[in-house]
């Protein structure tokens, strides 16, 4: 089988990664303005120490000097209500190929406050991961390690919607007001739970009646299309993404690389009315990974303890789903989704040369 010079140099620069990189820093910018932190993972050369962030134990060298990696950034947009740290081990995945990874703190939808849960917020996170370009470009520790203009973005769950509307997608509203009340029974947490807060699996009369009026109401008349396009960002990859407010047509014309990663056993976002429907359409779109028994929280890494309840049957693993089993399956989808990344920044015209 015979490689291309860029598949070559891909490769080729993977592999010393994973030997020249192989500490992790982490910072976090301090919120700025309008704008919420951002948490930074890079490559770096000090040693790790066993870390506590809120209820995870983590292992990674805090706050210490970065390191020359690759010379190219991925921006994380996280899933609704999240935190930077479930994101770790993909973070871990891309600096080991000697990225810098910046997560920006959806403000509003985050582990701290869920105020602008849903539309609100879906407009606003494509801003934010801009925005995180940019402050990455102006901070003196990383400017001079990066070139930005080829920039990788990973987004999974609300932040899959993120990758799909950085990627060429455009969705409104009004088209999720639409999905809802014609889909409200297959796509319940999908849409109820977003939302209006009306908790739980019960599917009484009363509580679709409510629902459907609220998701009317307040977003049944906003027919207006969104888009944002940022020539930065070069590639996406959306995982298990909510993408039922998309027109999935503008997908067969989409105008960067995109990656999709999909669960099988989705009950949050089922994959029939989210990802196969851009998956369907999409003429640039690669299946990174698709694991049939997995859930929702399966691209989450390491998973939030303590869960209980809906939480848990939304996030968790299936019943019978073995993840220390599947630890090497999991491991080699990540080495697949950096490669994506990879293969569309690193290997370039003009990309940034390795580090000696």
């Amino acid at each position: 089988m015979k490689l291309s010079i860029a598949r070559l140099l891909t490769l080729a620069g993977l592999s010393f990664c994973a030997t020249a990189w192989g500490a992790m820093g982490v910072t976090t910018l301090a919120e700025s303005g309008e704008w919420a932190p951002v948490t930074v993972f890079y490559p770096t050369v000090e040693a790790e120490r066993p870390q506590r962030r809120g209820p995870f134990e983590l292992q990674f060298a805090a706050d210490a000097v970065p390191a020359r990696g690759n010379g190219r950034l991925v921006v994380i947009s996280h899933g609704s209500g999240a935190s930077p740290w479930v994101q770790t081990d993909i973070a871990r995945a891309f600096v080991a190929a000697g990225f810098v990874v910046a997560l920006p703190w959806h403000r509003g939808d985050n582990f701290q406050s869920h105020a602008d849960v849903g539309p609100v917020s879906w407009e606003r996170r494509p801003l934010e991961v801009s925005a995180a370009i940019d402050r990455l470009g102006a901070d003196p520790r990383f400017a001079p390690l990066l070139a930005l203009d080829r920039v990788g973005l990973w987004g999974m769950s609300a932040g899959g919607h993120t990758a799909l509307a950085m990627a060429g997608g455009r969705w409104s509203p009004a088209e999720w007001a639409r999905h809802c009340q014609a889909r409200l029974e297959d796509d319940f947490h999908g849409c109820v739970g977003l939302v209006t807060r009306l908790r739980g699996n019960a599917m009484d009369g009363l509580k679709k009646a409510v629902a459907r009026i609220v998701i009317r109401i307040r977003f049944g008349g906003d027919d207006r299309w969104r888009q944002h396009h940022d020539p930065r960002i070069a590639v996406a990859v959306a995982a298990v993404p909510l993408a039922s407010d998309f027109d999935v047509s503008g997908f067969a014309t989409a105008g960067i690389p995109l990656g999709l990663v999909r669960s099988g056993a989705d009950l949050w976002l089922p994959t029939a009315l989210h990802l196969d429907r851009v998956l369907a359409a999409c003429t640039r779109c690669e299946l990174l990974a698709d694991v049939p028994d997995g859930g929702h929280g399966l691209w989450l890494s390491p998973l939030p303890p303590g869960l209980t309840g809906l939480e848990a049957d939304l996030i968790l693993d299936p019943p019978g789903f073995d993840r220390p089993a599947r630890r090497a399956e999991l491991a080699a989808a990540h080495d697949r989704i950096v490669a994506f990344v990879a293969r569309h920044v690193l290997a370039a015209p003009g990309a940034p040369q390795l580090p000696p």
